[in-house]
């Protein structure tokens, strides 16, 4: 597997309005953890869709690991031109410092947003570029948008052609548990 396509939840799917919120933490760290095998076993590209949410911690986890991995590369390919153009000034300063350390980014749809087509070429070009997807969802505790991403990408995992790895609410907890209760040594 060379190309990695990283996405999940949206922050306000998780309640996390502020980048102060600790669960973002604990879900960087596992982004992590199955990061590095990955990148050990041979990923070049990870790919996001870039959107608010773990679109975001998923580049921040990558940027982290491009120090010890230099040879890793990252992207961002959203949905249409100028995603950013409504959010707040802080929001905006921060996906800028993301686009600083990204290798590559693009557009499916050079024009602003039009309509929910251009999420669908989006997500379908996604699906086509990557040979699996790394999906931070849990239906569980509750459906949002990866729902879609998980549907495809099962579908192609079926037919053996995509790898699906996902990580659910309970490898998240378990790293916040173990940051409030360190093992003992």
């Amino acid at each position: 597997m060379k190309n990695l396509l990283v996405t999940g939840y949206r922050a306000h799917e998780l309640g996390i309005f502020n980048r102060k919120h600790p669960g973002i933490g604990y879900i960087k760290k596992a982004i992590t953890a199955k990061l590095v095998p990955l990148v050990e076993e041979g990923v070049e590209w990870v790919i996001t869709p870039g959107q608010y949410g773990v679109d975001w911690w998923a580049c921040e986890a990558v940027i982290e690991l491009k120090k010890r991995y230099p040879q890793l590369k990252l992207s961002i390919l959203t949905a249409f031109s100028n995603p950013e153009e409504k959010w707040n000034e802080d929001k905006q300063e921060h996906y800028r410092e993301i686009l600083r350390d990204v290798d590559y980014y693009g557009t499916v749809s050079k024009q602003p947003y039009s309509g929910v087509w251009q999420f669908t070429a989006r997500d379908d070009l996604l699906l086509r570029k990557t040979d699996g997807i790394l999906l931070v969802y849990d239906e569980d505790a509750g459906e949002g948008s990866p729902k879609y991403f998980k549907e495809k990408a099962l579908r192609k995992n079926a037919n053996g052609e995509y790898r699906y790895i996902g990580i659910g609410s309970e490898e998240i907890q378990s790293i916040a548990d173990e940051h409030e209760y360190p093992a003992f040594e």
